[in-house]
């Protein structure tokens, strides 16, 4: 008997031990980044975090070599993810160390602040203004035509000396706003739709998911809506779409993602009809080519204005003068997107084009079927730098590889 009250004295014992002893804090890890086959320079570094160390909400980062501090933040996802940038030159071949461990909360205050005041997302680099999504309609620029009023989109995107380089509601091209992800020629069953002009089909602002300010990156997740309207009881939905932006804390330049996921908004499939319009699109400053020797294109391939239109770069820039300064956009296709690397479009008198896999042929976006599209852009001043424009993409496309070496 008195055996078995001290056993049972020693389990309550034991079981209050546990509830006072504070949960063990994760342990960090040390960790090797990878240049691969091409140098690296102010790039984003994403590193999954192991599973143990999910649910910690900031870390600090530890640079080896030289016991420097390297800012680093947390993105939320299914597997949420390190962030940090690689400042200075990392050479290929070669591979630099850190050491990540679980923080309280983060030390420094955001570099990268997202700002939402009901009418757009505004997203800032310091005092410096980025890009700003618009939540609210704009209405109309054009007298009499309030269809070409529109939200859900990007306007203006600023170049990082503060001058505005994309354009909206211009005179020439009134339905085309800054950046925009339209499509033309849509079929929903025996319907014919329209996206990219004021028609049957409108796309529109639903409702802001998130924004996010911080020291590595700041930007947002929205839901947009493509939705029919010309039918009896208002808009009928055809597609849903997500954004998800990031602007990283680089000051040289601006340096931001896009990732789209289009779902059939119904049980019904949404075929794309074959033609040049349509896709990830960019209407720039409307005063561009006005100065036919200073404003032009530039792809991956060395094309222009003059033989560049239905080609399949990996990348193009746009570029023009403003306030007799040049300044340019160069948005870079992504090695997962559809039909890579995509057809584009390069209008011959207009700043605008478009990455438009429908060129080709006709594709469907079938329900259940997530159709997801990543653009990486690139604003700058001056003419376009084509080595520079190719070492980011390599950035982008092949990104550093990141493994653990062990857990501290």
């Amino acid at each position: 008997m008195m055996h078995r009250k001290l056993w049972i004295f020693a389990l309550l014992s034991l079981a209050a031990t546990l509830r006072l002893t504070p949960a063990a804090t994760p342990k960090g890890v040390l960790i090797e980044v990878d240049a691969g086959a091409h140098d690296r320079q102010n790039t984003p570094v994403f590193y999954e975090l192991p599973e143990d160390l999910r649910s910690q909400k900031a870390f600090t980062l530890k640079r080896l070599d030289n016991n420097q501090s390297v800012d680093v933040q947390v993105e939320s996802g299914l597997v949420p993810r390190a962030v940090w940038i690689i400042r200075d030159k990392l050479p290929s071949g070669q591979a630099r160390r850190y050491r990540l461990t679980p923080a309280d909360k983060s030390a420094s205050k955001a570099a990268v602040t997202t700002e939402d005041d009901a009418k757009c997302l505004a997203v800032k680099i310091g005092n410096r203004a980025v890009l700003r999504y618009n939540e609210a309609v704009i209405p109309s620029s054009i007298p009499g035509k309030p269809e070409y009023r529109r939200s859900g989109y990007i306007h203006p995107v600023y170049d990082p000396e503060g001058r505005v380089v994309t354009d909206d509601m211009a005179p020439d091209h009134a339905h085309q706003h800054g950046i925009m992800f339209p499509y033309e020629k849509v079929k929903l069953q025996d319907r014919h739709l329209n996206f990219w002009e004021p028609s049957n089909g409108t796309i529109s602002h639903d409702r802001t998911e998130s924004a996010v300010s911080g020291q590595v990156f700041g930007g947002f997740r929205v839901a947009l809506r493509h939705d029919e309207n010309d039918l009896p009881g208002g808009l009928q939905p055809v597609l849903r779409e997500a954004w998800e932006v990031h602007v990283y804390n680089i000051s040289d330049y601006f340096l931001f993602d896009l990732v789209s996921v289009q779902n059939c908004a119904t049980g019904t499939p949404v075929l794309i009809e074959k033609n040049i319009y349509g896709g990830a699109a960019i209407r720039c400053n409307r005063n561009w080519f006005d100065h036919p020797n200073e404003s032009e294109y530039l792809t991956s391939e060395g094309k222009t204005r003059a033989d560049g239109d239905q080609t399949r770069p990996r990348w193009v820039d746009l570029y023009g003068l403003i306030d007799g300064k040049a300044s340019g956009v160069a948005i870079m296709d992504h090695p997962t997107n559809f039909r890579f690397p995509q057809p584009v479009r390069l209008h011959p008198q207009k700043p605008y084009f478009c990455f438009s896999p429908m060129a080709l042929d006709s594709f469907s976006i079938e329900p259940g079927r997530p159709y997801v599209s990543r653009y990486r852009y690139y604003i700058h001043v001056g003419k376009p730098d084509a080595a520079k424009i190719e070492a980011l993409w390599h950035d982008y496309a092949e990104p550093v590889q990141v493994r653990i070496v062990r857990t501290d």
